[in-house]
């Protein structure tokens, strides 16, 4: 029965482990704020800079795991993107998720406000598993742009 016992212990333990290291994988909330502010640090001091670093997806001080940069002016024109750099210089304001979320427009509504800062969901490919997940994407202001980041739930 002990034996029994200890089997079926291991058993439960070692089917729960690939969830534990899929989370471990994910960035966190707290990774995606610490990115956006070490981009936009680098953005005060030198803007082409960090653009260049944040469109450059082998650039791993923008890019970790799921986690990317992305840059966006007030009125939706992509100005730097860590996932997908072929978008710079496109207005995406009416971009819409799969649930018809018009989520930069929100990001743009949040950057304005007079907060300047916070959280918006909606669902987005994940760059690591390719599947459409939920996303809560984090964007702060900084003068006319708002940069963002965002962690899959």
């Amino acid at each position: 029965m002990k034996t029994l016992f200890s089997t079926s212990l291991l058993s439960v333990a070692l089917l729960a482990l690939p969830g534990v290291a899929w989370s471990v994988d994910k960035g966190s909330a707290g990774e995606a704020v610490a990115m956006v502010k070490k981009a936009i640090a680098l953005i005060k001091t030198d803007k082409a800079k960090a653009f260049a670093a944040i469109s450059d997806t082998a650039n791993k001080e923008f890019h970790d795991r799921d986690l990317y940069v992305y840059v966006y002016d007030l009125n939706g024109v992509a100005l730097a993107h860590g996932n997908n750099p072929k978008i710079v210089g496109k207005n995406l304001m009416a971009l819409a998720d799969s649930n018809g979320k018009l989520m930069i427009k929100e990001m743009a509504d949040l950057a304005k406000s007079p907060a300047g800062n916070g959280w918006v969901d909606f669902k987005w490919p994940n760059p690591v598993t390719k599947a459409v997940e939920n996303k809560a994407g984090y964007v702060e202001r900084v003068d006319d742009m708002m940069v963002g980041s965002g962690i899959y739930k």
